[in-house]
């Protein structure tokens, strides 16, 4: 399956509060972060109180005959601790994907899957140009895969992703540690070929009842790809609707994804240049906002300032616009 489609709504999940403006270490918002998809790991969300989240768990409907094949694709962050001289520590996200694919649901019915997975720590910084000292933890994880024949032609597809990275004292680990061994805005993307997707926002009445008994923790499930298209289904930790899109007057990230473009634009260009030194020694994505910012074209902002997302006539008696 391929997943170009996706990618650019995926992305903005992945990092979705990664920075925020004004980009600079040093800044509250930056330092007390707090991350949709979060999954700690099992022992340390277990031994606080209340629990912490160290799973995640979607079901979804899927129209397909026993042959279809499905592909998985999870995705999070992991935080790797870095400091450097010129600013304090910053907690760079690097990026993990697992992907299972051509899973026969034919096969998955009689046999779930179970597959381990393990990241080491080793060559995770994607970032060490002004690095002197590097903190990064090995992780591992779960991906669980199960279907199940509702009636004809009709599967419930079950997902968990799960954090079983063992730690050696969960219980007195402080909470900006445990981070490190975290799965961090973490969403799953599934494709399906020779099949289709029923949304769970827009059933179809005759998929109502089968909808109802679909469970999600953590994340739901949504139709994503050229409007129409029900072959891919990303399963994201922020509430979105079917067929989300990125603006397409958008030329970069700025992390967060409601099309405030043109403010965070603004508000980059009018740091001090010390401000935007300290933003350069965050991290390289941090440095890309900087560069795109300062070299963006002179309609740029024009572009951005707004847009008719859609337009539907307007009745010409009031009293039927009212009614509506």
């Amino acid at each position: 399956m391929n997943f170009a489609d996706a990618e650019k709504i995926a992305a903005a999940v992945l990092y979705e509060g990664y920075m925020l403006y004004p980009y600079r270490a040093t800044s509250t918002k930056n330092v007390q972060r707090w991350n949709f998809g979060t999954l700690y790991p099992q022992d340390y969300a277990e031994a606080q109180r209340p629990a912490e989240s160290f799973r995640l768990h979607t079901e979804c409907l899927l129209h397909a005959d026993v042959d279809a094949k499905l592909d998985v694709r999870a995705q999070f962050l992991q935080l790797v601790r870095k400091h450097a001289a010129a600013s304090q520590d910053w907690e760079e996200g690097v990026e993990r994907t697992v992907d299972r694919n051509d899973l026969r649901l034919g096969e998955i019915i009689k046999n779930p899957i179970r597959y381990n997975f393990f990241f080491n720590a080793t060559n995770t910084v994607t970032d060490t140009i002004s690095a002197e000292l590097v903190s990064a933890k090995n992780i591992s994880g779960c991906l669980e895969i199960r279907t199940e024949l509702l009636q004809n032609g009709l599967h419930k597809l079950s997902l968990y992703l799960l954090n079983i990275t063992p730690m050696k004292s969960p219980r007195t680990c402080a909470q900006k540690d445990a981070m490190l061994e975290a799965f961090v805005s973490a969403h799953v993307l599934l494709g399906v070929t020779a099949g289709e997707f029923v949304s769970l926002l827009d059933t179809p009445e005759e998929f109502h009842e089968a909808a109802s008994t679909c469970k999600n923790i953590g994340v739901f499930p949504v139709l994503v790809g050229e409007e129409g298209q029900r072959t891919m289904v990303l399963c994201s930790p922020i509430i979105l609707y079917d067929y989300p899109k990125i603006a397409p007057e958008s030329v970069g990230d700025f992390f967060d994804g409601t099309e405030m473009d043109e403010m965070l634009a603004l508000r980059v260009l009018t740091l001090t240049d010390d401000e935007k030194q300290e933003m350069r020694n965050v991290d390289d994505r941090a440095r890309r906002i900087l560069e795109r910012t300062e070299t963006l074209p002179q309609d740029f902002m024009m572009k951005v300032h707004g847009a008719i997302r859609g337009m539907r006539p307007v009745a010409e008696n009031p009293a039927q616009e009212d009614s509506k």
